[in-house]
């Protein structure tokens, strides 16, 4: 299943919210919550990250993993914290909107 203009951000600001991941582990995350439902691939990912830096909602620091590799990191700022609540009230009253039309259609 595709995911929607917009949804992918939400997604990752979500993820991050339990802490710090790097872009392949918010990638895995998403697939076990979505039970393999939600494929995203690197050329969705790590541009959406890099908006999200450039929004200030997330920031990246390069750490060394178990394995001795050196990769990059992201967590939320404080502004994504609170951008986390927008996005999800403003996806619900979008969905409600929708499920209001398809109901009464």
């Amino acid at each position: 299943m595709e995911l929607k203009q917009g949804t992918l951000d939400l997604l990752i600001l979500r993820i991050l919210l339990s802490g710090k991941r790097h872009g392949y582990g918010i990638v895995k995350r998403i697939q076990f919550l979505s039970k393999d439902s939600l494929n995203v691939g690197q050329g969705s990912m790590y541009p959406a990250l890099h908006r999200l830096e450039r929004k200030g909602w997330v920031k990246s620091t390069r750490e060394e993993t178990d394995k001795g590799k050196v990769t990059k990191f992201y967590e939320l700022t404080p502004r994504g914290r609170e951008q986390v609540k927008t996005e999800k009230q403003a996806w619900l009253d979008f969905v409600a909107v929708i499920n209001t039309i398809l109901e009464e259609g």
